[in-house]
């Protein structure tokens, strides 16, 4: 199965149980407990570092179409910043070892594959962090090369051929604001030109290789899929998804005997459901339907198995099935927390995995499916971090200025009732249509160890709550959107547990923006801001967008508005061209390489922001782009983040 991953809007713009109705404020019986009888003594919880929470490894298994089993079944692939920095590693499976692949101390390193015949892998990494990634072989005596040589281009990984023959990578190297289709020979690395783009986002490739399935995003409601014939001599993209309004569409893979397309569509209701296209007759019959979003669905190599995740209520429910009876696959008793990433080894006897929970950070298991046996290769943790000490994310929903429900992720203190309430920070998500979700985060576990309440809010424009909420702040963002935020304090004020006299905004990215917005446009709404390599200035960010964007910008622009024509509201809702309303403490964060967010943008918000006599602390990482990818930045920030808000909310 081939399925490529394209950069969409969230990553163009953003940094991967029931839900409970908290609208008023409404306490838990467990908090009505702590708040009687006392939540955990202060002193009987440890305060750990920054250091000591991020020492805790990331693991990371091949995404897409990439192999994790080695041929031999004796060992996975992984990414693992175990070093400090990310390096493809082999992790044995009888004993956990892990065998270093790559060595980078300076530019993370991302495993794609693992060659189905042999030792050698593929790999990827940029150069610090201006994304512009190369694809690259490791052979088996260890020496390497460079698959897309060339400057100032950017390449991605796309899968193998059905017969393990030769492999797909894409790269703009002709152009830069388009991803052309090669085909790689597995022996020798001959290169083929399978598919030169004109505009289209590429989306995947037919195992037996005769097809190629593409998508143009119309507007950011809608979208449609199109199918290329490989074979024929006319590459012109077929449209298979006529329709009429407003109707989103997008590609999960092929089937394993290449017969059809599976593919996502809103058509049929709120939320995305999984379809096949017979490539023979052109019949469409539903395939997955849930009342959720269906994430991913895909199928193993032979087709045995079928794997699906449904997004729900911010936690991924993961179901193994047989594909052609549907019959759910029993899995061992493994610890709470979502399945990601899996894997089927060469047989299909085993699959791979990561689980990531709350409380405990991603770990890999390898489950053998004829034993019905599970077994723990890594132990992600950080040994020196009581788990006991970590807290249990909480999804709660609360009102809006207009009454929406508004879904968010609440952490709480272990130490945090009505006779010791803790100060919070409402942490604001990237995109702008990206969402929070339940699972460890190492930042948020830190804050809420060192006293701090923090609340994840999905505000209108998040995805994963149905196509109406997701378009509810297309060209409103700055707005409608920052309400949300700005009522996310008014309900951590209606917690009696929670100190709401001294609240803080947070964010990256988008998240960012919404932190400079809600200081210069709310500036009572908040008592300090931490911004995240954030968007100041809508102008200059949207009329400066790399050139590989370019399959998405149109709908980019229908969100956001078009710089041609949108440039007077751009101002607007920019906060740089307000910054002499903003008044609260500020720590701005920002990557020297980053590509997205000019560093342009933190330097003059910056310069503004103290013109008017505020505190302002300015943090600049000369060797990361847009997030973070080497631990020692990630420690240094988070330690940032804490001084600051202990400087500003606990005065």
């Amino acid at each position: 199965m081939i399925r490529i991953t394209t950069i969409g809007l969230v990553a163009a713009l953003g940094l991967l149980a029931a839900c409970q109705d908290a609208g008023q404020g409404a306490q838990t019986a467990k908090d009505k407990a702590s708040a009687t009888t006392g939540a955990t003594a202060t002193a009987s919880i440890p305060r750990y570092d920054a250091k000591t929470f991020f020492e805790t490894t990331t693991y990371a298994m091949p995404s897409g179409a990439g192999f994790a089993f080695f041929p031999d079944g004796q060992s996975v692939l992984v990414s693992s910043d175990k070093s400090g920095i990310f390096n493809a590693y082999a992790i044995s499976i009888a004993d956990g070892a892990a065998r270093p692949l790559s060595d980078s101390t300076t530019n993370a390193v991302f495993a794609v594959s693992v060659f189905p015949t042999d030792g050698r892998i593929l790999y990827t990494f940029d150069g610090g962090g201006n994304e512009l990634n190369h694809v690259y072989v490791r052979e088996e005596d260890g020496t390497t090369r460079d698959l897309t040589p060339g400057e100032k281009l950017k390449a991605q990984f796309v899968g193998w051929s059905g017969d393990g023959t030769g492999f797909y990578l894409a790269s703009n190297e002709r152009n830069p604001r388009y991803f052309d289709l090669y085909r790689y020979d597995r022996d020798g690395y001959a290169r083929t030109l399978v598919f030169e783009n004109s505009g289209y986002q590429l989306d995947a490739v037919s195992p037996d290789g005769n097809w190629l399935a593409v998508s143009k995003n119309n507007s950011s409601a809608d979208s449609d899929i199109f199918l290329v014939d490989l074979r024929s001599a006319d590459k012109t993209p077929k449209l298979i998804s006529i329709h009429d309004g407003n109707i989103s569409y997008g590609v999960y893979g092929f089937s394993a005997d290449s017969a059809a397309l599976e593919y996502s569509t809103n058509e049929h209701g709120e939320f995305n459901q999984a379809w096949s296209y017979d490539l023979a007759s052109g019949a469409k019959t539903p395939l997955v339907q849930a009342d959720w979003d269906v994430s991913f669905t895909v199928t193993s190599n032979s087709g045995q198995y079928r794997v699906t995740g449904i997004n729900a209520d911010a936690r991924t429910k993961v179901s193994l099935t047989n594909a052609a009876t549907g019959e759910e696959l029993a899995l061992p008793d493994l610890p709470p927390g979502d399945i990601r990433n899996i894997r089927f080894s060469g047989d299909e006897n085993k699959i791979a995995f990561l689980l990531n929970g709350d409380t405990s950070p991603s770990n890999v298991h390898v489950v053998d499916l004829k034993a019905g046996t599970d077994k723990v290769l890594t132990h992600a943790l950080n040994p020196a971090i009581d788990s006991a000490m970590l807290v249990d994310s909480q999804v709660v929903r609360y009102e809006s200025f207009d009454g929406l429900k508004i879904p968010g992720i609440l952490y709480r203190p272990k130490t945090a009732n009505a006779g010791h309430k803790a100060p919070a920070v409402v942490l604001v998500h990237g995109g702008p249509g990206g969402q929070s979700r339940t699972g460890y985060n190492p930042m948020v576990q830190h804050l809420v160890n060192h006293g701090y309440v923090v609340l994840a809010a999905n505000n209108r424009g998040s995805s994963g709550y149905g196509k109406t909420f997701f378009h509810m702040d297309d060209k409103r963002h700055g707005e409608v959107d920052l309400q949300d935020i700005v009522y996310a304090r008014q309900y951590l004020e209606s917690l009696d547990w929670v100190d709401g006299d001294h609240v803080a905004i947070m964010g990256g990215s988008y998240g960012g923006y919404m932190v400079a917005a809600a200081l210069a446009f709310e500036p009572e709404a908040f008592d300090a801001g931490i911004d995240i390599f954030g968007v100041t200035n809508w102008v200059r960010t949207l009329k400066s967008i790399p050139p590989w964007w370019e399959s998405f910008k149109k709908s980019l622009y229908d969100e956001m508005g078009d710089p041609a024509v949108d440039e007077e509201r751009h101002r607007r809702i920019s906060p740089l061209f307000h910054a002499g309303n903003i008044t609260k403490p500020l720590l701005v964060v920002q990557g020297m390489n980053d590509p997205r967010v000019l560093k342009v943008e933190s330097d003059e918000l910056v310069e503004k922001v103290r013109a008017n006599g505020v505190e302002v602390e300015y943090l600049v990482f000369p060797d990361e782009g847009h997030g973070f990818r080497s631990r020692k930045n990630r420690i240094a920030a988070s330690e940032a983040y804490v001084d600051f808000l202990n400087k500003t909310l606990k005065r």
